[in-house]
Parts: C-alpha cells; structure tokens; sequence
C-alpha cells in the first residue's frame, strides 16, 4: 500500500501508524501534489520502480466548499472542480500509461451520494462528483479493452 499527500510528515507518520497493522515493507509513503501534471507522473513512476507494479489506483482526494452559489467565488469554485475532479484525471491517466500494456490493473474513482443528488451551498462538490462519474464511464469506454476495471463508488454521510 502506497499513501499520498503532499507533507512529507504527515506522510511518514501515517505510513509508522499503519506498518504496525501489515506485514513489514508493506506500507509506503510518497509525497507529491496530484494537482501538478508532471508531479502526478513522478508520483506513479516512483511507486513503479520502488514499491512494484500499481495493480489498484484509488482516487480519493476530495474537498467541499459549502457555500451559496450567489456568494460563490469563481476561485472557490474551480478549487473544488480541480481537486474533486482534475485531480482524479491526472493520476488516473498516468496510472493507466502502466496498466494498459500490462493488461490489467483497477481504477477506482471516489465519487459521492452526491453525484445524482444535490443539496443548497454545494453546488461545486456536486457538479466535481458528477464530472467524476462521467470521467469513470469516459476511461472505462477507453480502457476497459485494455484489461482495465473502472469504478466509481458512491458512499454517502456516515456518523461520526
């Protein structure tokens, strides 16, 4: 198991957290900004070579910004749409560019109850969570030849 963020520390003590709970060696820890292109490449690249094949992608980075749309900046808005959605787009693609030739590996996109449903002040993560659906059908339509399962799942509120 590999864990992503973008703080090293945090990272790292996530990864001592969770060793105790797995065998030795089996969690790992890289740090990259999924929202950069190149550092999205890096990233897979790095699990790749250092970790071994990427068998399952699972694209969970997400954010809400709760807020009514009159009052909505622009700036708040494509935050929302580029981590919730953007984001999935970019790891997913670099993760397929070793999977395809392989002919296998799973994809696994984090959508939201949210994706058929809305509610008020909401209105970025809603429409980022049905982007998100529609960009697990759109890579399952290109990839699934290939060997590739695509799914998107859809949880929704738990208690705390």
């Amino acid at each position: 198991m590999v864990l992503n963020g973008i703080n090293a520390e945090r990272l790292k003590a996530a990864e001592v957290a969770l060793a105790g709970d797995f065998a030795p060696g089996r969690i790992h820890s890289c740090a990259f900004d999924v929202a950069k292109d190149a550092e999205a490449a890096r990233g897979v690249a790095w699990v790749e070579e250092n970790v071994g094949p990427l068998e399952i992608l699972v694209n969970n980075a997400g954010i809400q910004h709760r807020v009514p749309m009159l009052d909505l900046d622009v700036a708040d808005w494509e935050r929302v749409i580029s981590r919730d959605l953007t984001r999935a787009f970019l790891v997913g693609r670099e993760a397929a560019r070793f999977m395809i030739p392989r002919g296998h590996g799973k994809i696994i996109n984090i959508c939201s109850v949210q994706t058929d449903l809305a509610r008020p002040t909401i209105a970025p993560y809603v429409a980022a969570k049905g982007g998100l659906r529609n960009l697990t059908r759109a890579i399952t339509a290109e990839w699934a030849a290939s060997g590739l399962q695509i799914n998107g799942i859809a949880p929704g509120s738990t208690p705390r």
